[in-house]
C-alpha cells in the first residue's frame, strides 16, 4: 500500500497556495485520518477545489478522466450515458467510491457499482484517489483503489453563499446554489443543483438518415449537512442528500430509441468523532437507496438499499507509532426478491516512522453471513530522503465479495459464489525539486485476481448465469510530470501503460487472453495553465487514448462474440476565466473536444460529443 504521493492533479489548473509544499499537503484516506503526504508511502492524487472550480464545463466522470491511471468510459459519450470508471486496467466493480469517506454502493446494480452520475460536481470540496488495493481499510471491491469524494463544508462565520448559473451545447442548463455558515456552537451548509440537456442520440447512427432522437436527461440533487459541537472534544455531523434523474436510452448499439430511465438517490446518515489526549475516536453510519427505473419495453423496476456503520480509533502509542484500528458492519438489501448479504469487518495497521522512513502494516478479517470468511493484509514502507526523493513499496492483498445481484437477482443468481480475491505488488520513486515546484514520479505495479465472477455458460452443467471461473493478470507503468511556477504558469505531462490477460476455464483446459477490453495499452495527458494576468486564468489540455478492443454480437444464429478494434484518438480541451474585479463575480467558458472529433468509440455502437461549449458565470457572496 505503498505510495506515490503527490500533488498528481490536472496541475495547469491548480492554484493552491504554494507555501504549502506538495509533501506537506494532508490527505485522510491514506491512513483514514489527518496524515501528511510525506508520512505515507500510498500512491494519492489530489483534486482540489481550485481544479473542480475550474472545471464548471465538466461533470465528475470528465473530470476523473483526466487523471493519471483513470480512464472513465463513457465521459465522452452522451452526457446521460452510464459511466465506467477503470482505475490502473481494473474493472468498474473493482474501484470504491466514497462519500466523505463513507462506502457508496447500489446494490440494485449487477455489480453493486454506484452511478457517479448522480454526485454533483459542484457539491464537491476536493477528490482524493487512492490507488493500489486497499481493502484492509475499505474493504470488499476496494481492489484497484479508493476514490473518495469530499463534499464542501462551511468555512466562514458569516453567512455565506454562491451560486452558478450556465448555458452550452444541446442546450445543457445548469444552475446551482448553496448557502453555509460556520459557528462556534452549529454550522451547516444546504446545496441544490438543477441540469436538463438535449443530448445527443446514444446509438451511433449508421444509416446514414440521422433520425436517431436523442437520449437527453434532467437532474436535480438537494445536500443538507450540519455540524454540531457539542463539547470541545466531540462533533456530530448529520447529512442528507437527495438526487432525481430522468432521462432516456437508446434500444442497444447502433439501435436509436428513447426508452424512459428514472434514477432516485437518497443517501443519509452521520458521521462523529471524539478527540483524546492521544489520539480520536470515529463513528460513522451511511444509508443509501437507489430506485432505478427502464420503461417500455423492458419494463423494469431495480430497489437496493445499503446501510454501512463503523467505528475506528487513531491512537499515538508515542512519535514515532500510531495504531488505526476499528471494526465495520454492512448490509446489503436487493427488493424484490428481498434478500439480505451481511459483512462483519474487523482491522488493524500499525504505522511507524522515523527520520523519512515510514512502515505501515495491516490485516482485516471479513465475516459474509454466506460465503464464510476472508483475510486481507497490506505491508508499505516508504522512505524519503532529504525532502527530495521518496521510494516507496506496497505488497497487499484485497476482495470483493458477490453482490446481492449476483448471488440472488433475476438474470442467473448462484448463491454459491465465493468472493473475488486479489493480490497486487507496487513500486516507485517520486523526486521533488525547484523547492517542490518541480516533482517527477514513476511506479510499476502488477495485479492478479482469481474466482473471478462472470456471466457465462457452464458447458459441464449446461447453465448459463454467473460463476467463480476467470483469473486475470495485470500490470503496467505509470509515469508524471508535475511543474508549479509560483501560480502564474503550471504544467503537467503523463504517461500510463497498462496490459493484461484474463484465462477462463470453459471444461477442463484453460484459455489465455490477451488484453483488456475497453483499456488501451497506452495513455498519454498533457496539460498547461497561465494566468497572465490579475483575474485571468487559461488552461488548455490534451488527452491520447490509444487503441482498444470491445466485443459485438452477431445478429444472426448463434449470435457470436466477436472481437472489434477500437482506434486511438486524441481530444484537445480549452478553458478561460475572468474574475471580475471587487465583485465576487467570475464568467467562464470551457470548450471540449476543439478539433470536432467524432470518427471514434469509446464504447462500440455508441456516440461521442463533437466540439461542445459551455459559457457561464460564478456569484459568491
Amino acid at each position: 500500500m505503498l505510495a506515490m504521493a503527490g500533488n498528481s492533479t490536472l496541475i495547469a489548473q491548480t492554484t493552491h497556495d504554494t507555501t504549502a509544499k506538495q509533501l506537506d499537503q494532508v490527505v485522510v484516506t491514506a491512513t483514514k485520518s489527518p496524515k501528511k503526504l510525506s508520512e505515507t508511502g500510498k500512491i494519492v492524487t489530489i483534486i482540489p477545489r481550485e481544479v473542480i472550480d475550474h472545471s464548471a464545463g465538466k461533470d465528475l466522470s470528465q473530470l476523473l478522466n483526466e487523471q493519471t491511471g483513470i480512464l472513465v468510459s463513457g465521459a465522452n459519450s452522451n452526457p446521460g450515458k452510464d459511466k465506467s470508471i477503470y482505475l490502473r486496467g481494473a474493472s468498474d466493480k473493482y474501484t470504491l467510491i466514497l462519500l466523505d469517506g463513507i462506502p457508496l454502493n447500489d446494490p440494485s446494480q449487477l455489480g453493486g457499482q454506484y452511478d457517479i452520475r448522480l454526485i454533483p460536481l459542484n457539491t464537491i470540496d476536493r477528490v482524493e484517489i487512492l490507488k493500489g488495493s486497499q481493502s484492509v481499510l475499505y474493504g470488499s471491491s476496494a481492489v484497484a483503489g479508493v476514490i473518495n469524494i469530499i463534499t464542501r463544508k462551511a468555512e466562514s462565520e458569516q453567512t455565506s453563499g454562491s451560486g452558478i448559473l450556465s448555458y452550452g451545447s444541446y442546450h445543457t442548463l445548469k444552475g446551482a446554489a448553496d448557502f453555509a455558515r460556520k459557528g462556534k456552537i452549529f454550522e451547516y451548509d444546504l446545496n441544490y443543483q438543477h441540469l436538463n440537456t438535449d443530448g445527443i442520440a446514444e446509438a451511433k447512427d449508421t444509416t446514414g438518415n440521422g433520425n436517431f432522437p436523442k437520449n437527453g436527461y434532467n437532474m436535480q440533487a438537494f445536500q443538507a449537512r450540519t455540524g454540531i459541537n457539542v463539547s470541545g472534544n466531540l462533533k456530530i455531523s448529520p447529512y442528507f442528500r437527495y438526487s432525481e434523474y430522468k432521462g432516456s436510452i437508446s434500444n442497444g448499439p447502433f439501435e436509436g430509441g428513447k426508452v424512459p430511465y428514472t434514477a432516485n438517490l437518497v443517501n443519509t446518515g452521520l458521521t462523529a468523532n471524539l478527540k483524546y489526549e492521544k489520539g480520536t475516536v470515529y463513528a460513522n453510519y451511511g444509508y443509501d437507496y437507489t430506485q432505478r427505473n427502464y420503461g417500455d419495453p423492458y419494463n423494469s423496476l431495480y430497489q437496493g438499499r445499503f446501510h454501512h456503520a463503523e467505528a475506528f480509533v487513531t491512537h499515538h502509542f508515542s512519535q514515532n507509532i500510531q495504531l488505526v484500528g476499528g471494526a465495520s458492519f454492512q448490509t446489503y438489501t436487493l427488493v424484490k426478491p428481498d434478500t439480505v448479504n451481511s459483512i462483519i469487518s474487523p482491522y488493524a495497521s500499525l504505522l511507524y516512522k522515523n527520520q523519512g522512513l515510514n512502515v505501515e502494516l495491516g490485516g482485516r478479517y471479513d465475516h459474509n453471513n454466506k460465503y464464510g470468511d476472508n483475510f486481507t493484509y497490506s505491508f508499505n514502507p516508504s522512505y524519503l530522503i532529504n525532502r527530495r526523493l521518496k521510494l516507496f513499496v506496497n505488497i497487499s492483498s484485497g476482495f470483493r465479495a458477490p453482490s446481492v445481484n449476483e448471488l440472488y437477482g433475476p438474470f442467473g443468481a448462484n448463491p454459491g459464489l465465493k468472493p473475488e480475491k486479489s493480490n497486487t505488488s507496487e513500486g516507485g520513486a517520486q523526486l521533488f525539486l525547484l523547492d517542490e515546484s518541480l516533482s517527477i514520479s514513476g511506479d510499476y505495479f502488477d495485479r492478479s485476481v482469481k474466482n473471478m465472477i462472470v456471466f457465462a455458460y457452464d458447458p459441464v452443467s449446461g447453465n448459463t448465469g454467473y460463476f467463480n471461473r476467470d483469473k486475470q493478470h495485470d500490470h503496467g507503468i505509470e509515469a508524471e510530470i508535475n511543474y508549479n511556477l509560483n501560480n502564474v504558469f503550471s504544467f503537467k505531462a503523463s504517461y500510463t501503460y497498462v496490459t493484461g490477460e484474463t484465462t477462463q476455464r470453459l471444461t477442463t483446459k484453460d484459455t489465455t487472453y490477451k488484453g483488456l477490453q475497453l483499456r488501451p495499452k497506452n495513455n498519454f495527458q498533457f496539460s498547461a495553465g497561465v494566468r497572465p494576468f490579475k483575474g485571468m486564468f487559461i488552461s488548455s489540455s490534451l488527452q491520447v487514448t490509444g487503441q482498444r478492443f470491445d466485443y459485438a454480437y452477431e445478429s444472426a444464429p448463434p449470435y457470436s462474440r466477436v472481437s472489434v478494434t477500437l482506434g486511438s484518438y486524441a481530444l484537445w480541451n480549452a478553458y478561460a476565466e475572468y474574475q471580475v474585479p471587487t465583485t465576487g463575480c467570475s464568467v467562464f467558458l470551457d470548450v471540449k473536444n476543439l478539433t470536432n472529433k467524432t470518427n471514434y468509440y469509446e464504447v462500440y455502437g455508441y456516440s461521442v460529443q463533437g466540439t461542445n461549449l459551455t459559457a457561464g458565470v460564478r456569484i459568491k457572496l
